[in-house]
């Protein structure tokens, strides 16, 4: 996939499946970002090699993006989710969760009992009930049959010199959500590259 840098040239997406990549510069086109699936864009027809597009709020500056398959067949073939990267947004320490199922599932990590609602990017304020390693039990929970069953449990490191990204989803033929945890070790410096 390719983005157009804060220059307008067409440039390579530096990816890291499951996980965070080496943050890319780029301008908004009309309000939106959007990701190309080849570096040439057929003036005639430029929507034809959109592989993602997403409105980018007036105030945001820095997005952490992450791009997720849309439905088959579906056109564009990718979605993606912002998350605002500002330090008022998302501190040291804090955590987001990424619902990108269709039920509400539940977050408990040390003193926080967060709902998280379907399709929602939801904040989680740093963990400060912790034992002497600086961990607290984490465990992620969905309703069924009118009951909280737990999909994830496990203990966590929480510190100010990072923050958790946690994407909650469901693989087809699956019975209860998933789980992936991204690392986001801070600061990150801003490459063109």
């Amino acid at each position: 996939m390719y983005l157009k840098d804060e220059k307008g040239h067409m440039v390579k997406l530096n990816l890291t499946p499951e996980d965070l990549g080496m943050p890319q510069l780029t301008i908004p086109v009309d309000g939106s970002l959007i990701l190309f699936n080849t570096a040439g864009v057929d003036p005639k027809n430029p929507e034809s090699i959109v592989a993602a597009q997403v409105a980018v709020p007036k105030n945001m500056q820095r997005a952490i993006v992450i791009i997720i398959p849309g439905p088959a067949n579906s056109s564009p073939a990718y979605r993606m989710v912002l998350i605002d990267d500002s330090a008022e947004a998302f501190p040291p320490g804090a955590s987001k969760v990424l619902t990108l199922v269709s039920f509400d599932t539940a977050l408990e990590a040390g003193e926080h009992k967060v709902l998280c609602s379907p399709g929602k990017v939801t904040n989680v304020a740093a963990v400060k009930k912790l034992d002497p390693y600086n961990m607290a039990q984490t465990d992620f929970y969905f309703k069924e049959n009118d009951a909280w069953t737990v999909f994830s449990e496990c203990k966590m490191k929480y510190i100010d010199a990072y923050r958790q990204i946690f994407i909650a989803y469901i693989r087809p033929g699956s019975k209860a959500p998933e789980l992936t945890t991204l690392i986001d070790l801070m600061p990150r410096a801003a490459s063109a590259k």
